[in-house]
Order: structure tokens, then C-alpha cells, then sequence
């Protein structure tokens, strides 16, 4: 894939989790504050729009350099993590919840992607 088109990429998954980032926090606040605090699940919610906002930023401040298993590992980590915590607080299927530890090492394998240095162009 030519750089610009991973960079978008990265650029375009950044951009998407940051703003869904930001609504699920304002749902979490708002309109599905009184359900979450009912059911116990305010916590779990505001742990996953942290991860996913905090992963959004990171995307987006790497996004120059991301390769697209990074944009996977940390897009994915996301989708999963974040994602299962959402339906699960939601009263989604219990099968749900091995998800969420699949996130959290796809979230770990982003960062330690980033061990690894990405060659300078010549």
C-alpha cells in the first residue's frame, strides 16, 4: 500500500474512533447515565471510552509513521475492547465478554509495534 493511502488509512480510523470516542462518552454522561448506574456498568463504560479515546489520540499521533498492522492492532484493540464493553454494559450476549481481554493484547501488541522502527526512506 503507498504511504499515502496507509497514512490516510491510519488517519481515517483515528478520526472515526475519536468521534464515536466522544459520543459514547456523552451517552454514557447523559442519556444512558441513569441505566449504567442501575445496572453497575458506569464504570466499565467510562473504561471504554477511555481506551478508545486514548488509542484514537495515539493513532492519530502516529499515524505518519503507522504501518497497517499497527492501524489493525490498535483499530481492532478498540473494536474489541471497547466495542464489547459497550454491548456488554448494554446487556449484550455474556459471550461477549471473551472479547474484551482480546482487545486489551491487541491494544499491547500496538504498542510493542512500535518497538519495532520502521526503516528511513531513502
Amino acid at each position: 500500500m503507498k504511504e499515502s493511502n496507509r497514512q490516510q488509512t491510519a488517519l481515517t480510523v483515528a478520526a472515526v474512533a475519536g468521534a464515536l470516542g466522544v459520543v459514547a462518552g456523552a451517552l454514557g454522561a447523559h442519556t444512558l447515565a441513569e441505566r449504567l448506574a442501575e445496572s453497575g456498568h458506569q464504570q466499565a463504560w467510562e473504561t471504554a471510552v477511555l481506551y478508545q479515546l486514548v488509542h484514537a489520540v495515539a493513532l492519530l499521533a502516529w499515524h505518519r509513521r503507522a504501518s497497517l498492522v499497527q492501524v489493525f492492532f490498535w483499530g481492532g484493540g478498540i473494536v474489541c475492547f471497547s466495542g464489547s464493553i459497550y454491548l456488554l454494559a448494554l446487556g449484550g450476549p455474556s459471550f461477549l465478554g471473551p472479547i474484551t481481554p482480546i482487545g486489551g493484547l491487541l491494544f499491547m501488541a500496538g504498542w510493542l509495534s512500535l518497538l519495532k522502527r520502521p526503516k528511513p526512506s531513502a
